[in-house]
């Protein structure tokens, strides 16, 4: 079942094929809205408002085959309207605390590596926190890209449908955003295969 399937199982009265496109999409667009604004329970809380709108207008909802793009869009707005509103922070690399470890070695952030450990899913979890905060200190509109490309596996014409903006334009913005993302980590002294599996 394709969510056009779904999409007209609902309108014609079935609730229980609306469950199915959240328990199909419920994990992206959780994923996408936690990428996007960095907290876990907010995360939780838009993607909840997601679904309660997506229930109410899928209905209004002409073209089928567009349904993932406006899924991503609603829940873009959403993320755009929850930062506006409770000003989550964001952090500009000058505003980042170095790590000293009191020999000298500023500006580094250390991880212990677990790789070779039982516990390496420690090593993985602080080196996502660490790439979320970098994230965060990137300009949204170079952010969002990243996200949807690097994390969502969207195409660039496919960003470009969701948010409205010229093919060229969002791929200046991935090239520019992982250019900035990857002086944050430089400056945090953590190379880019320390993450190649958070990116």
């Amino acid at each position: 079942m394709n969510d056009e399937f779904l999409i007209r199982e609902f309108n014609s009265g079935n609730v229980s094929a609306f469950n199915t496109l959240v328990w199909r999409w419920e994990k992206p667009i959780f994923n996408f809205i936690l990428r996007y604004i960095g907290d876990h329970d907010q995360a939780k809380d838009v993607m909840q408002c997601c679904f309660i709108r997506v229930f109410k207008s899928l209905g209004k909802l002409k073209n089928h085959a567009r349904f993932s793009t406006w899924l991503y869009q609603i829940a873009l707005n959403l993320c755009r309207d929850e930062l506006k509103k409770r000003k989550y922070p964001t952090y500009s690399i000058s505003e980042v605390r170095d790590y000293d470890d009191s020999d000298g070695n500023e500006n580094k952030v250390v991880i212990a590596d677990h790789s070779q450990d039982p516990t390496r899913h420690v090593y993985r979890e602080d080196l996502a926190k660490l790439l979320q905060k970098a994230l965060m200190s990137i300009p949204e509109e170079q952010r969002v890209v990243i996200i949807m490309k690097q994390y969502h596996g969207l195409k660039f014409t496919e960003i470009a449908e969701i948010l409205k903006t010229p093919l060229n334009t969002i791929k200046s913005r991935m090239y520019y955003g992982l250019e900035a993302l990857q002086k944050v980590l430089n400056k945090w002294g953590v190379d880019r295969e320390d993450l190649g599996y958070e990116m």
